[in-house]
């Protein structure tokens, strides 16, 4: 399960970094936060394709 790891930890930074940006006013945080999101899209786009390609195997 390490894809569910890898979003796991993202989603994990992402929201620390949101606290900060959202609770602290923090502009750096903001911007991880942005990068974490793409992280997640691009991850998830992965893996969509991914679970696609298993599927049309079976």
């Amino acid at each position: 399960m390490s894809r569910m790891d890898d979003i796991s930890n993202v989603v994990e930074e992402l929201q620390v970094d949101m606290k900060k940006f959202y609770e602290k006013g923090n502009k750096a945080a903001g911007t991880r936060a942005r990068k974490h999101l793409m992280t997640l899209k691009k991850l998830s786009h992965e893996i969509r394709q991914e679970i696609q390609a298993k599927k049309n195997a079976m």
